[in-house]
């Protein structure tokens, strides 16, 4: 059997660690912060409401949790009143807000940067996903490449295709565009995608003959340390002629050959080796606690720079952050770290390790908000975006003193208990008679990529399906029987979740949702002995995501700034991450070269804030029912997966005639949902980023006629997907 086993749920980078270095000062300049921070506005033509917005600062966290894991210990934001506080006291936060299928830190990223859901951005299996090469089989491949790279397999197979790919096999327009084409310098800190990701990446910008090529061809453990230290996770895309990145300062060419409309004379800065200087009162930088970002190598030698992406703590990117405010560069965007892990290993609620972190996560929180506000950059003036990727599920056995509450009394675990229950896939299909060779995606949702690329009918898939779908399990962390898969998704209903791109060797044959414990895998667990098939690994991956159940897809959005509302912590919105982007392009008057899949939450914004064409409360419903109708994990995305699920495991090798009858429906279902969320999409970009006549939407009695007739066609695809569901 051809199988493949890869681990990598974050990023193909090394622990990172912060270390405490002395500190060497390099003037930058006297002007006092606040005046750098107002003058870094200057050349930046954002068309907010009445001019007020002048700075955007959206932050992604990786796992952070607004809702309690264990009802008796705050969560990671309650634990962070310093933000906490900040977001609720001063705007809106989406409680009930999701992400796309699968749910993983690139995919969730990609999506909010775009808008757009993982069919039309390339990357819905990540964060590391399989093509088929010319062998036929799957090759494993990482998401995360800097936004031009084509894909490349771990194993050199190359694709020749981009590695993020729009609708018609194309680069989609990058996310910093509108803000640089505005005159606005754009930075980012370990963001998917928008800065260097892999060492490969310094030669294709510097020049393979440059000196930084040189030195990222050193690859030893050291030399691969200093590389990511100095040219891997940050970056400034400039506005065109912004002296920022000119030459002088090391800036180069900002590339971007298959941008919508063409994208030449900008610059970037790539690399904390160039970024730092420009943004940082002294050398090395600092974190906000004081200590030099530095990069830690195997044996210890500490390299001043970029940390390694999971060495991005709220200290050191939000550091990066407020000093990029404070030197020209007034739109941020950076992903700071899970806070429930340590050296990898992860913890449970209330743990005294987790404890501290969260500690420290707020005090970051605090000194970066006084940094800001003496820099001049308040709620004022500046759009805040604070979002986290996915949610994750707690793997393992609740804490030995259940009183804990992690605040007064903190929580003791068996560290036996805690880790990923890992089931060897490969092994279990071979015991129920499964012997066609297949590559796996290794998940909480794992992918398969059946050797040969058969068609979804193929007899051999269908059984392999009806096999994987009914496997019984024995959970080591309950020692209860259950059967391992919750939901399943053939390519049918792949396509209706948005997971099936323009390029037909990634998709994937089938995907299994396990219940949220397990991880399936292929080629060997990660623990245990050859012979075990289920077996619980402690301290491996202690929090899953990845799956399509409603606590891992549900995470949360917060808003603060000129045009949002203050409306608290509300749970009656409910949004996903493809609506951030156009929420936030609408607030700042900018837009995209496309058309989002998202759209403008004008519920949480006042009346004032953004122009549009229509009746507002029309719209508003509208939105509602085309989240419903279009997002994976919204009514008919549940519903068809639902009904999915019990036509796949169901026919037999002789008799499959129900199965075919399901899948015909299911087409031509989604066929007419695709077509109506076209539609209603449409109708919304043109009511909120339409000028003049474009729009239909103009006369606000036709609007509102037109808002409530595709409402009314809405509700019918929906009543029809849930009447599939429901069949016997």
């Amino acid at each position: 059997m051809t199988s493949v086993r890869t681990h990598l749920y974050r990023r193909l980078a090394r622990l990172a660690v912060v270390a405490v270095l002395p500190t060497a000062m390099l003037a930058i300049g006297s002007m006092p912060l606040a005046a750098q921070a107002a003058k870094a506005t200057a050349g930046c033509q954002l068309n907010s409401a009445a001019g007020a917005i002048k700075h955007v600062i959206q932050l992604q966290f990786d796992n952070v949790h607004f809702r309690r894991d264990n009802p008796n210990v705050p969560s990671d934001i309650e634990q962070m009143p310093n933000l906490y506080n900040f977001l609720v006291g001063n705007g809106t936060v989406l409680n009930n807000h999701h992400t796309p299928v699968i749910s993983h830190t690139g995919t969730d990223i990609l999506t909010t940067l775009t808008g757009v859901y993982p069919d039309r951005h390339g990357q819905p299996v990540s964060n590391t996903f399989l093509f088929y090469g010319p062998d036929g089989v799957g090759h494993t491949a990482l998401s995360f490449a800097y936004w031009t790279d084509l894909a490349q397999a771990f194993d050199g197979t190359a694709e020749n295709k981009y590695n993020l790919v729009d609708a018609q096999g194309n680069n989609p327009p990058a996310p910093w565009v509108p803000y640089t084409r505005a005159g606005c310098n754009f930075g980012a800190v370990g963001t998917a995608n928008i800065e260097l990701e892999r060492v490969a990446n310094v030669a294709t910008v510097y020049g393979a003959t440059s000196a930084e090529a040189s030195e990222a061809a050193n690859l030893s453990d050291n030399g691969q340390a200093l590389t990511t230290a100095d040219f891997i996770g940050v970056a400034i895309h400039c506005a065109k002629g912004a002296a920022l990145c000119g030459a002088s300062n090391r800036g180069v060419a900002d590339g971007l050959p298959a941008e919508p409309g063409g994208y030449t004379g900008f610059n970037g800065l790539f690399g904390h080796k160039y970024v730092a200087p420009k943004i940082s009162a002294s050398l090395p930088m600092t974190d906000l606690d004081g200590n030099v970002i530095a990069n830690s190598a195997a044996d210890g030698t500490q390299y001043p720079g970029f940390p390694g992406f999971n060495g991005t703590s709220a200290a050191v990117s939000l550091a990066y952050v407020a000093a990029m405010q404070e030197h020209g560069v007034p739109i941020t965007t950076a992903y700071i770290s899970a806070v429930h892990e340590q050296s990898d290993t992860g913890l449970g609620p209330g743990d005294p390790v987790y404890e501290q972190n969260l500690h420290r996560y707020d005090e970051a929180f605090g000194k970066f908000f006084a940094r800001l506000a003496a820099d001049g950059i308040n709620k004022s003036n500046t759009l805040f975006v604070v979002t986290a990727d996915e949610n994750d599920h707690f793997v393992g056995v609740g804490p030995s003193n259940p009183g804990c509450n992690g605040v007064v009394v903190t929580c003791i675990y068996d560290p036996t208990k805690l880790g990923s229950v890992e089931v060897a896939l490969d092994t279990l299909l071979q015991q129920h008679g499964i012997t066609t060779g297949f590559g796996l995606k290794g998940d909480s949702a794992p992918d398969y990529y059946v050797d040969g690329n058969p068609g979804p009918n193929d007899p051999n898939v269908r059984q392999m399906e009806r096999v994987a779908g009914t496997l019984l399990v024995v959970n080591p962390l309950t020692g209860k029987t259950e059967r391992l898969v919750d939901f399943m998704a053939d390519r049918a209903t792949l396509r209706a979740l948005h997971m099936v791109t323009s390029d037909p060797l990634r998709t994937p044959t089938f995907t299994q949702f396990n219940k949220p414990d397990y991880e399936g895998v292929a080629g060997g667990l990660d623990c245990g002995t050859p012979t075990d098939t289920v077996i619980q690994c402690q301290a491996i991956e202690t929090w899953h995501h990845g799956d399509i159940q409603p606590q891992i897809t549900t995470t949360w959005l917060g808003l603060v700034g000129p045009g949002v509302r203050h409306l608290g912590v509300n749970n009656q919105v409910w949004s996903d991450h493809t609506d951030t982007r156009p929420t936030t392009l609408a607030l700042v008057g900018l837009r995209d070269d496309y058309r989002h899949d998202g759209r403008v939450l004008l519920g949480v914004l006042d009346r004032n804030a953004i122009k549009i064409r229509g009746n507002r409360e029309a719209l508003i419903a509208l939105g509602h029912v085309y989240k419903q109708l279009d997002a994976p994990v919204g009514a008919f995305g549940t519903a068809v997966v639902s009904a999915d699920t019990r036509a796949v495991i169901g026919g037999t090798p002789s008799d499959d005639i129900q199965y075919l009858a399901f899948e015909h429906k299911l087409t031509t279902l989604t066929n007419d949902r695709d077509a109506l969320a076209l539609q209603i999409s449409m109708f919304l970009e043109s009511a909120t980023f339409g000028s003049g006549e474009d729009n239909r939407a103009s006369a606000q009695d036709e609007g509102e006629g037109t808002a409530k007739k595709l409402i009314r066609q809405a509700n019918a695809i929906l009543d029809r997907a849930n009447n599939l569901a429901g069949d016997e």
